[in-house]
C-alpha cells in the first residue's frame, strides 16, 4: 500500500508502517502551502492509497473521490501518537477508498500538584 503522510504527522509513525510504501509530502517535493484540496488531488493523481494527516478539519473541509482513504490522527504529539501504534497500524491495514478514518487520541491527564 501507498500512504502519504501530510507535514503534520510525525516521523515515528512510519516505523509503524514498515510493511507500506511511505512518504512524506516533502519527500514527493510538493510546496509546502498546498491547500487541502490540491493536496488530496495530487496525492489521488500520485497513485496513493491512504494519506495520513493530523489536520482533524481536513475531514470536514473536502469530500474524498473514492480513489483515496483518509486517515486523521487525533494529536501530533509524538508521546500521545506513539501510544496509539497498534490501532493506527489497524485502522491503515483497513483503510477503504473513500472514507476517512479518526482516530481519538486524548492528552493524558495532567499530574496533580502536591499541596504544601
Amino acid at each position: 500500500m501507498r500512504i502519504l503522510f501530510d507535514k503534520n504527522v510525525p516521523v515515528g509513525v512510519r516505523g509503524f508502517l514498515r510493511k507500506h510504501e511511505v512518504r512524506t509530502i516533502v519527500e514527493m517535493q510538493w510546496p509546502d502551502q498546498l491547500d487541502n484540496g490540491e493536496l488530496l488531488r495530487m496525492a489521488e493523481e500520485a497513485g496513493f492509497d491512504v494519506m495520513v494527516t493530523s489536520d482533524q478539519n481536513i475531514r470536514y473541509q473536502q469530500k474524498l473521490s473514492g480513489k483515496l482513504a483518509l486517515i486523521v490522527l487525533g494529536s501530533n504529539i509524538w508521546p500521545v501518537v506513539r501510544q496509539h501504534s497498534a490501532e493506527i497500524m489497524a485502522r491503515v491495514d483497513g483503510a477503504t477508498p473513500g472514507r476517512d478514518d479518526f482516530i481519538e487520541m486524548p492528552l493524558p491527564p495532567k499530574p496533580r500538584k502536591r499541596s504544601s
